[in-house]
């Protein structure tokens, strides 16, 4: 069902319903707009925006409750003629880059007209000046109307000389505001839920608070970039990634080898206890931030990229140029007992990170896949059906696949396929949407192995499968750089 479409005016005085006041001060309506849902979802609707303002402003990180109250209020909040505070919440916000935006307190007040269900919403800052984030007002009130036809408005009392044309910033940000809870409204009303689901695997507080750390230390790359491709795409996606490995391996290996401990925290972190294998590292970007970071560990691909030579002595000690081959006589020096496997979309590499995880005894390992490839060839949808699950429907549930529109997909039936490998090859599938600026941002992880699995003879068999099939050729180490051991 459709969400109604969303109809701003202008508020014009003289309005037909009255404008919010206390002590003298009449409030100013800004834009109105009808309401799509009931009085009692309204609750329900102003949640999200107090739960998640990151999602008006990019310039927010998110916000912390410092504290929810139904009985004491604060001195600070107005006392509304013809209503009732019934809650408030104080909340902090904190900004994006804190370099150069500060944190702000703000009261989130809930009011009600008798015994009606709550029908006002209050924003109050605390402290001056207010950062560009924050509206120039002393308040901003969302309010639901309840005389036929129902209606939302939001209604301020700004700061003096605050413009309030609808070319003004306040007017604009209003606009967004009301556009939101038109939306959140309606998503009440319908049962709405969410298609994609962040933070099953690392809670998001920590990460963003990390990443904030990561970025400033690691965003001069920007700048060294040597690679054709996007330095802020790809700069910036890997430090994503880097983190979310470096909080994945801290509560994955606690009891553990540990690195570091400067801004990561007052303890050293755990590590994998065999280091890590950044499986096909392309332009060795990840690679190069987890060695900075402390971690053990190395990168191997086909050929070496321009930006090898640039990194630190460090990082280019880590970065070899080998050929994979699974059915080499001698063991991969790089594939030793413990790592942990990194498959950053790893393309035609992708399908056999679990099974060498499963070969080597790996301690785990994080897939990102991007480019659909079964072992030795394309991935093909009508070839390659899923390894047997015992539920298939709840097995596909619990792979955050995103909305059901794309279920069919061949991207998301390739999702289902390398799941279905992994259960196959003997892990616990868990699944995270990573936090980073891609489009293929759904990775796969393997941490746990699983009892009463014959994973090594599924592996066996998979071998002999790509081995029958003959298509599989092992490939040549490219460039001048010849292969390293």
């Amino acid at each position: 069902m459709a969400r109604p479409r969303f109809d701003p005016l202008p508020c014009v005085p003289p309005t037909e319903n009255i404008p919010l006041s206390h002590d003298g001060s009449q409030w100013i309506p800004l834009i109105t707009c009808p309401a799509n849902f009931p009085l009692e979802l309204f609750e329900v609707a102003i949640a999200q925006l107090v739960d998640h303002p990151e999602y008006n402003s990019t310039l927010i990180l998110r916000s912390e409750r410092l504290l929810d109250t139904t009985t004491e209020f604060p001195t600070e909040i107005p006392r509304l003629d013809g209503f009732e505070p019934t809650r408030c919440i104080h909340r902090r916000l904190l900004p994006r880059r804190p370099g150069r935006d500060a944190a702000l307190e703000q009261y989130c007040t809930l009011y009600s007209e008798g015994e009606k269900a709550a029908s006002i919403l209050v924003l109050t800052p605390l402290g001056s000046p207010l950062p560009y984030y924050h509206p120039a007002v002393y308040h901003l009130a969302f309010r639901y109307l309840t005389a036929e036809p129902t209606t939302l408005r939001i209604e301020v009392l700004p700061l003096p000389d605050t413009p309030l044309d609808p070319n003004s910033r306040l007017y604009r940000t209003s606009l967004a505001l009301l556009d939101t809870l038109h939306r959140y409204g309606w998503g009440a009303m319908t049962n709405y839920k969410k298609r994609v689901k962040h933070d099953n695997l690392v809670q998001r507080e920590a990460y963003q608070d990390l990443y904030l750390i990561m970025r400033e230390r690691h965003k001069h790359l920007v700048g060294t970039w040597q690679e054709a491709t996007d330095p802020l795409k790809h700069v910036f996606e890997d430090i994503g990634i880097a983190t979310f490995l470096m909080l994945l391996w801290k509560e994955t290996y606690r009891n553990g080898d540990t690195v570091g401990n400067d801004e990561k925290g007052s303890e050293p972190w755990p590590r994998p206890p065999g280091g890590f294998l950044d499986f096909g590292c392309g332009n060795g970007l990840l690679t190069h931030i987890l060695v900075t970071e402390g971690y053990s560990g190395c990168g191997i691909d086909l050929r070496a990229r321009a930006s090898w030579s640039h990194y630190p002595a460090a990082t280019q000690s880590r970065l070899h140029v080998h050929a994979f081959n699974p059915f080499s006589a001698s063991p991969d020096p790089f594939l030793k007992p413990n790592v942990f496997i990194i498959g950053n979309h790893a393309d035609e590499l992708t399908p056999w990170v679990p099974v060498l995880s499963t070969l080597y005894s790996a301690s785990g390992y994080l897939s990102i896949p991007c480019c659909p490839w079964s072992f030795d060839a394309k991935y093909d949808r009508s070839l390659q059906v899923p390894f047997p699950v015992s539920d298939e429907d709840a097995f596909k549930k619990s792979l955050c696949l995103g909305s059901q529109a794309s279920a069919a997909s061949a991207y998301s039936m390739y999702r289902v396929w390398l799941a279905s490998l992994s259960l196959h090859c003997g892990w616990k599938v868990e699944c995270e949407t990573l936090r980073i600026p891609s489009t293929r941002n759904w990775a796969i992880v393997g941490r746990q192995r699983l009892e009463d699995c014959d994973a090594n003879e599924h592996i066996e068999d998979i071998l002999q499968s790509v081995r029958d099939r003959g298509i599989f050729k092992p490939r040549q180490p490219e460039g001048k750089g010849r292969e390293d051991h």
